[in-house]
């Protein structure tokens, strides 16, 4: 309660100087449209076409645009390629700019300078309830309706997806792009111990845990791990099954699927020479790419595409390929969405709008795609340049990104990362303690259901 109080009392300071600058987003709005009026006698564009453009007034006053980057990556050279560049040719009168901070810095710390970006790039997942906790999320409905958007061109998955995270089913941010699982893997570890590639025919998690036993040797001093799949909160994106059951509001882990994942998890663990030396049971892209020891990794493609090209840049080569991501059984394939939200305090609201409307654009999110990332929208040709921008990825099976359906994100929770961390522990209590699998999710569902509830009691 303490928290939230102080959250509301650095959410009133922030309010008043705001009304100090000018007034609250609503007169903002008022002098944005004034200021964006065209001079007298000119005329303005239509408001929208079938394609969801949309339309822009000619001659309009410069503004700037604030951008803040919360919780996931885009370069610099991203930012202009995929919003500055699209924003200048359409809509010049628009300047666009980066907030830069550290790392670690979170959207508090931000506010409490007295800064609040216009537009917000983040991915999907308890970001978005951090930012409506705040309560600087702008409802997008009313400006698409405003602008004739449409939204129908946006992925059936990623749409219901960003509706889940409130109760009336709100649009609450833009897509950039979908953020899908893939399977990577190390050429020279297959050669060198003569294990034919992978198939480049939808394989179940359980193929891969058996095709990655084959390649968890040690040699000449050095352990080769076949495959990590992941933790938990990994696996679980394949699934449609949350961290809390919506109904209830008590913990899952007693379902069927959790226990398949731990089940999957064990076997995993069990391989000879998968636990590490130092009690590792978990190998990230450094051990795939430079240590070169890890044979196969399903991972997103923002999280290992833009290190693999700077690996490149440096001059150093590595055999490897993609396959499509692991299902379970049902082709589906799960991930996050790289998105957009506009904070209700902008001065600038219908022109960040603008900014943040015209990346579902067809130029814009074919940018998205020869640039390896998925677009967002409904438009099968862009697949055929996925990644024609990007040399890493030259060559490679470009059709496997492809070849799963994907699915909706599983139902949130505000308390997704706090619970992740509680998952990570079950796992950890099964591979290095010896835990059973159902003694191990037993415990984790009394601490889930102990941390929910004492999250529901600090609600309002």
């Amino acid at each position: 309660m303490k928290k939230r109080r102080g959250l509301a009392l650095l959410l009133a300071i922030m309010m008043v100087m705001l009304a100090a600058c000018g007034g609250t987003g609503n007169t903002s709005n008022t002098r944005n449209a004034a200021e964006s009026a065209p001079p007298s006698g000119e005329t303005t564009g239509n408001g929208g076409d079938a394609k969801g453009q949309v339309g822009e007034q000619t001659r309009k006053e410069p503004v700037t645009i604030t951008f803040w980057n919360y919780g996931n990556t885009i370069t610099d050279t991203e930012f202009n390629k995929l919003i500055v560049e699209p924003t200048k040719v359409k809509y010049p009168h628009i300047t666009l700019e980066r907030i830069k901070t550290d790392a670690d810095t979170t959207p508090e710390d931000l506010l409490s300078t007295g800064q609040v970006p216009d537009i917000i790039y983040t991915s999907s997942g308890p970001s978005y309830y951090r930012f409506l906790d705040i309560g600087i999320i702008q409802d997008l409905d009313e400006l698409i309706a405003k602008h004739n958007v449409d939204t129908t061109r946006i992925k059936p998955a990623i749409l219901e997806s960003i509706r889940s995270f409130t109760q009336e089913g709100k649009l609450i941010a833009i897509p950039l792009s979908f953020n899908l699982l893939i399977t990577y893997y190390n050429k020279e570890i297959f050669d060198k111990f003569n294990v034919p590639y992978p198939s480049d025919e939808p394989q179940t998690w359980e193929q891969w845990l058996e095709l990655g036993r084959k390649l968890t040797i040690q040699d000449n001093g050095v352990q080769y791990v076949g495959v990590d799949l992941g933790g938990p909160s990994n696996i679980v994106r394949s699934l449609d099954v949350g961290n809390v059951d919506t109904a209830t509001g008590k913990s899952t882990l007693a379902s069927e699927e959790w226990t398949g994942i731990y089940e999957l998890l064990k076997k995993q663990y069990e391989i000879p020479g998968f636990i590490g030396s130092n009690n590792e049971i978990g190998y990230d892209r450094v051990t795939f790419m430079q240590d070169r020891r890890l044979a196969i990794r399903p991972a997103f493609l923002a999280n290992m595409v833009g290190p693999l090209e700077e690996l490149k840049a440096e001059g150093i080569d590595l055999d490897w390929d993609i396959a499509p991501a692991p299902h379970f059984g049902d082709n589906k394939v799960g991930g996050s969405i790289h998105s957009v939200i506009l904070s209700n305090q902008g001065k600038h609201l219908d022109d960040a709008f603008l900014v943040i409307a015209n990346i579902l654009s067809d130029e814009t999110q074919r940018l998205v795609a020869r640039n390896g990332r998925v677009p967002s929208i409904v438009n099968p040709e862009l697949e055929k340049e996925f990644g024609a921008d990007v040399s890493v990825l030259q060559g490679k099976k470009i059709e496997n990104v492809f070849k799963l359906e994907a699915k909706p994100n599983n139902p949130p929770h505000p308390l997704d990362n706090q619970l992740g961390e509680v998952l990570s522990q079950a796992a950890e209590e099964i591979a290095l303690n010896g835990k059973d699998v159902n003694s191990a999710l037993r415990g984790a569902e009394e601490e889930s259901n102990r941390i929910i509830e004492a999250w529901e009691k600090t609600r309002p």
